[in-house]
């Protein structure tokens, strides 16, 4: 499987916050064009990949998927944006008011150091100078920066201007870990980009697109993204049997640790995801991943899948186990003040390398199952009948006490 970590580097240290995910979009489409890989972005500037047209898009929805591998067309969903604060005012020369969206650390904050960015991209030190908490207690409401050097000319406009908290470096890794200003979800965002240079290569054989993958805006303040997305009809109109993704850099939890592999979601926050999709999906990684994958519901927040569910599309999700989600210190380490202060989120390179091989079993199991030598598993059945091999056990338990059963 692809594995671009130059990329990888690229796509994490580019800055982003909600509704201003420009300079992701731009990375990631010159990405798909460098390529050759076909993708678009709908009305709301949400990229789909996989398609080169909204025409496109609802002419392979319109087929049936039964020229895929499994007879299923999968979607994978990841967002592009991380909680981040906007300009709402310069009060003087160098000095900003600002809002915050998403969530924060709530405590270190005053004095704490920011970047901030505008539609040029460039982005530049700046000191959060005041902090105002929201009244529940659990993030950042709004504040006052002030840049370290200030504009002498050009200044942009406040809306312009967003930002998020600042470290050592934007990423960098020490040993297997990266750490950065915002692995959530540009983890998952990566992840979909090494599907798409796997499988769309130009030395894919043409057949029926095996996958689509749908990059949003804005989750971070309740997936609007992906509702503008779905209140399209595409998906929930398509002939084909679709069952959705959600990929997720999520909070790690017990039983969902980093460095442990990838996590197959059984649910979030809001609710549980479909149990015979995800059983299939435990067969796959049981497969693909033997010892390295854990299961759990990451209860820690919700995703973009709950969007699929209430649209009523078969959802499954894979999660990377994240440090400091949301740049709040619950793990520490590198440029952390302390508990619940800024600190770099951080996800572990083998987590991240297992989503991506995960995914691909679910697009192509025989791509990824037939090094492991276990090639007996008739991928199509799988997603009809999931719970087919655990039947057939339940059979020879109860037929191996007939006799006892009978005693009465």
């Amino acid at each position: 499987m692809s594995y671009d970590e130059t990329f990888l580097m690229k796509l994490l240290s580019t800055p982003t916050a909600p509704f201003r995910e420009y300079a992701v979009i731009e990375v990631l489409t010159h990405y798909f064009k460098e390529n050759h890989i076909p993708h678009f972005q709908d009305s709301t500037g949400n990229i789909v990949v996989g398609v080169n047209s909204e025409k496109n898009y609802k002419a392979l929805l319109a087929k049936p998927s039964n020229l895929t591998e499994t007879g299923r067309l999968p979607v994978f969903i990841a967002h592009m944006d991380h909680p981040g604060f906007h300009g709402v005012e310069w009060l003087s020369h160098d000095t900003l008011k600002v809002r915050w969206l998403g969530g924060t650390p709530t405590q270190f904050c005053d004095r704490a150091p920011v970047w901030i960015a505008d539609r040029s991209h460039h982005a530049q030190p700046a000191i959060l100078v005041e902090s105002t908490i929201h009244p529940s207690g659990r993030f950042l409401e709004s504040g006052v920066i002030k840049l370290e050097t200030a504009f002498d000319k050009n200044r942009p406009l406040a809306i312009d201007v967003f930002g998020g908290f600042r470290f050592r470096k934007p990423v960098f890794k020490e040993g297997s870990l990266y750490y950065t200003k915002a692995a959530d979800d540009l983890g998952g965002c990566f992840a979909i980009a090494m599907l798409a240079k796997t499988f769309f290569s130009q030395k894919q054989k043409k057949s029926q697109t095996p996958f689509i993958g749908l990059l949003t805006r804005a989750e971070e303040v309740g997936y609007i993204g992906a509702i503008a997305h779905f209140s399209h009809g595409y998906l929930q109109k398509a002939k084909a049997k679709l069952t959705c993704v959600s990929l997720e850099t999520s909070r790690a939890l017990p039983g969902a640790e980093i460095g442990k592999g990838p996590v197959v979601r059984l649910g979030d926050k809001f609710n549980v995801f479909d149990a015979n999709a995800l059983q299939a999906l435990t067969t796959l990684a049981t497969y693909a991943l033997p010892e390295k994958h854990q299961r759990r519901i990451m209860d820690g927040g919700t995703c973009e899948g709950t969007v699929a569910m209430t649209n009523g599309i078969s959802t499954i999700g894979i999660s990377v186990p994240l440090g400091n989600y949301h740049n709040q210190s619950f793990e520490g380490g590198p440029d952390s003040p302390g508990p619940m202060g800024p600190a770099p989120e951080f996800i572990h390179e083998g987590d991240l390398a297992g989503m991506i091989t995960l995914c691909a079993a679910i697009v192509s199991p025989k791509s990824i199952i037939k090094t492991t030598g276990k090639t007996k598993l008739n991928f199509k059945e799988l997603w009809k009948t999931p719970y087919a091999q655990k039947a057939k056990e339940c059979r020879k338990s109860a037929q191996k006490f007939k006799k006892e059963l009978a005693y009465r």
